[in-house]
C-alpha cells in the first residue's frame, strides 16, 4: 500500500470521525481552542488504536487463509463503506444531528463512546491490513494523525455552519472504502497492476 492509497484510506476511515465533530462542534455553545483539539485527540487515538488491535488479531490467523486474503479485503471494506453510505442516506432523510446537542461538555464517558463508535470500522481495516504488505505502525500513525486533523477541523466547521455537510461525508467516506477493496481485489486477481 503506497502513501496515496493509505491517504485515501485515511481519509475514508476519518469520515465517521467528521461527521460526529461537526455534530459536537454544532453543540457546543461558546468554543474555545481545546475543545476541536480534545475532540482531535479522542478520535485520533482511536482511529490509530484501532487499525492496529485488528492487525493483530488478522495476523494471528493470515497465514491460514493467504489464498482468500484478498476477498477478505475486499467483503471487509465493501460492508463498511456500503454501511457509511446508507447511514448517510438516513441522515439524509433525518435531517439534522442525532447527537445530543444539550451537551456542551466533552465528558470523558461520552467521547469515548463515539470514539469507539467512530472507530469500529477502522479495527476491520485493521484486519485487511494483515493480509496486505503494510508497515503498520506507519500507517497507524499516519491514520491517526490524519484523522486528528479532519476532526480538529469538523468541530469548527460544525460550530460555524451546523450540521450540513455531515451526511455527504460519511457518503464519501463510504465510497472511498468500497474504491480501495475493489482496487485491492482487482490488483490481487491480476486485472489491474
Amino acid at each position: 500500500m503506497n502513501l496515496l492509497e493509505l491517504l485515501i484510506l485515511a481519509i475514508g476511515l476519518a469520515m465517521d470521525a467528521f461527521a460526529v465533530a461537526v455534530c459536537k462542534g454544532l453543540s457546543i455553545k461558546k468554543i474555545t481552542a481545546k475543545h476541536p483539539i480534545i475532540v482531535g485527540l479522542y478520535f485520533g487515538i482511536f482511529q490509530a488504536g484501532m487499525p492496529m488491535i485488528g492487525y493483530f488479531l488478522g495476523k494471528q490467523f493470515s497465514n491460514k487463509i493467504n489464498a482468500i486474503d484478498h476477498w477478505v479485503a475486499f467483503i471487509l471494506l465493501g460492508i463498511i463503506g456500503i454501511n457509511m453510505m446508507k447511514g448517510s442516506l438516513k441522515e439524509e432523510e433525518e435531517e439534522g444531528c442525532d447527537c445530543n446537542e444539550s451537551d456542551n461538555t466533552l465528558a470523558v464517558k461520552g467521547m469515548l463512546i463515539l470514539a469507539v463508535a467512530t472507530s469500529i470500522d477502522a479495527l476491520a481495516v485493521g484486519i485487511t491490513f494483515a493480509f496486505l504488505k503494510v508497515n503498520i505502525f506507519v500507517a497507524t500513525s499516519f491514520i491517526g494523525v490524519i484523522t486528528f486533523l479532519i476532526a480538529v477541523a469538523g468541530v469548527i466547521i460544525g460550530n460555524i455552519f451546523g450540521g450540513k455537510l455531515r451526511s455527504k461525508a460519511e457518503m464519501a467516506g463510504g465510497a472511498i472504502l468500497v474504491c480501495l477493496g475493489v482496487k485491492i481485489l482487482l490488483e490481487h486477481l491480476g486485472i489491474i497492476g
